[in-house]
């Protein structure tokens, strides 16, 4: 196998880091703290390699990630996404509702390879985006399937089970609750990570919503938190 991966061409991690805005350093340097912090298998940090690699190269042409973000590229997207795996330990399949760049899904995915029957279904309606969640999936050989269609599409044609429910940055929780909630129904949890405003988007959503909640504290963001939701109910069919 090792040399099939040789017959691709140059290093994946050398590839990640030579493209990396002219920051290699930095880049290398991000990586090891990442993975530090949120270690991973020999195995997987590999196929994250070859994740990054691909991210790299298609944000020269479609806009993945803030730019201003690439040099911590593997602590603010990668690490962030890997540690909401300690939070439901047993899922198996996962529901990454706007996908993006591939966060926090595509990297779930590639932490999954060995679980039997593990599948992340990335969500993303940008066709630009699910062609490069596409290559990425295949290039880092994730159990990953890329659903290109809207979020409120995808719940309501969505019949497979569901064990978490994921979103970054896509929405304050009292637009992303009610797009989440059909999935959260059968049981999920949501993991939804969020930054230093999120006692306000709680109430903010408890105005709407009976929620059973809790927050974890982020690994790679002091002021963040990831919102666990347990249990979802609409004010008005909350019963007495």
């Amino acid at each position: 196998m090792s040399s099939g991966r040789r017959r691709r061409g140059p290093d994946a991690r050398r590839l990640a880091l030579r493209t990396a805005a002219g920051r290699p350093n930095d880049l290398a340097a991000d990586r090891a703290l990442a993975l530090a912090l949120t270690p991973v298998s020999r195995e997987t940090s590999e196929r994250l390699d070859r994740f990054v690699a691909t991210l790299l190269t298609w944000q020269r042409r479609i806009n993945l990630i803030a730019p201003s973000t690439e040099p911590k590229l593997w602590t603010r997207h990668v690490a962030d996404s890997l540690q909401l795996l300690k939070l439901a330990p047993q899922a198996q399949t996962w529901v990454d509702l706007g996908s993006g760049g591939g966060f926090p899904g595509l990297a779930i995915a590639c932490a999954l390879v060995d679980i039997p029957g593990a599948r992340v279904h990335l969500v993303e309606s940008n066709t630009k985006k699910a062609a490069f969640l596409r290559e990425a999936a295949r290039m880092a050989g994730a159990p990953a399937e890329v659903h290109a269609t809207r979020i409120e599409d995808f719940v309501e044609n969505f019949a497979g089970p569901v064990d978490v429910v994921t979103a970054r940055a896509l929405a304050p929780l009292v637009a992303l609750l009610p797009a989440a909630y059909p999935l959260l129904t059968s049981g999920a949890v949501g993991l939804f990570p969020k930054g230093q405003d999120v006692d306000h988007e709680l109430t903010e959503a408890a105005k709407c919503w009976s929620i059973q909640s809790s927050l974890a504290p982020s690994l790679t963001d002091p002021k963040g938190q990831i919102v666990c939701v347990m249990g979802l109910q609409p004010l008005q069919f909350k019963r007495e």
